[in-house]
């Protein structure tokens, strides 16, 4: 009599248990997202100095165009800091957009071979634009010494317009990447979407340029109330909030980041069969 038999191994059924399956799946999330860091930065000069070269390059043109030639307002602060207080929240939603885009099919041998929750795969990956904006930090840090620029009270509620950014990120995220696993053209979107994204999103110059009749609807992109949070929680003076547009933002971050989860959720069963 043969003592043989298969394992069939199920993902927890219900959202309870999914959440559970996170949890004792922690290890791995820790170990994707460390690997990915270390593929960045070990052993490498470009991964380090490319984090520091972009958005140092980014700054000086757009303070050149719209500092310079366009002559925006800049709140009462040097525009080189109104710009990368800006460049902040702005690398971090489109390095982790990019980045999470396109984890599933990076993992496509692990996906296929075992099961854990695929949600751990395009969380992990932003991990390492974590460590992309805490260097971004550090440069702020020093433009604001050059400057002889201190921050007031309101630099201790940047966490929660980080956790705004991660959210808006992670809900784009999450949508892309499970539709990358079926259609790939929208690996070659990704690019257009996030070149696209940096010049309608107010970056290079302040929110209050857009005319009041305007700012509404430009505040349908969520990116907009991200923006002028961390403006105003690090440049403080004159620096101010749109609140009926920042509200508008808040909600619809929310928003996406529920359907892109909901949207993960129902298709990630067929991760390993279409991958």
């Amino acid at each position: 009599m043969s003592n043989d038999f298969d394992l069939i191994i199920e993902p927890g059924k219900g959202i309870k248990q999914y959440w559970a399956d996170l949890w004792r799946y922690r290890e791995l999330f820790y170990f994707l997202a460390w690997r990915d860091i270390l593929v960045r930065y070990k052993q490498t000069v470009i991964g380090v100095a490319w984090s520091v070269i972009r958005p140092v390059l980014t700054m000086a043109v757009f303070s050149v165009i719209f500092g310079r030639l366009a002559k925006f307002p800049s709140d009462g602060v040097p525009y080189p800091v109104l710009v990368f207080a800006a460049m902040l929240p702005w690398q971090l939603f489109s390095n982790s957009l990019s980045e999470s885009s396109n984890s599933l099919i990076a993992s496509r041998n692990m996906i296929t071979k075992i099961y854990f929750p695929r949600l751990i795969v395009p969380s992990s990956s932003v991990i390492v634009c974590l460590v992309d904006f805490l260097i971004s930090m550090a440069i702020l840090g020093v433009l604001m010494i050059w400057y002889h620029f201190v921050p007031g009270w309101r630099i201790f509620l940047l966490p929660f317009f980080l956790f705004l950014a991660l959210t808006t990120a992670m809900g784009v995220g999450l949508w892309i990447s499970a539709l990358n696993v079926k259609y790939r053209d929208f690996r070659y979107i990704i690019p257009f979407v996030v070149q696209f994204g940096l010049y309608i999103s107010p970056v290079g110059f302040s929110s209050a340029v857009v005319p009041e009749k305007w700012r509404l609807l430009y505040s349908i992109n969520p990116m907009v109330g991200v923006i002028d949070g961390f403006r105003w929680s690090i440049i403080g003076g004159n620096s101010q909030i749109y609140l009926p547009g920042f509200f508008i933002s808040v909600g619809l971050t929310l928003v996406i980041f529920l359907l892109g989860l909901s949207y993960f959720r129902k298709t990630e069963r067929t991760f390993a069969d279409v991958i």
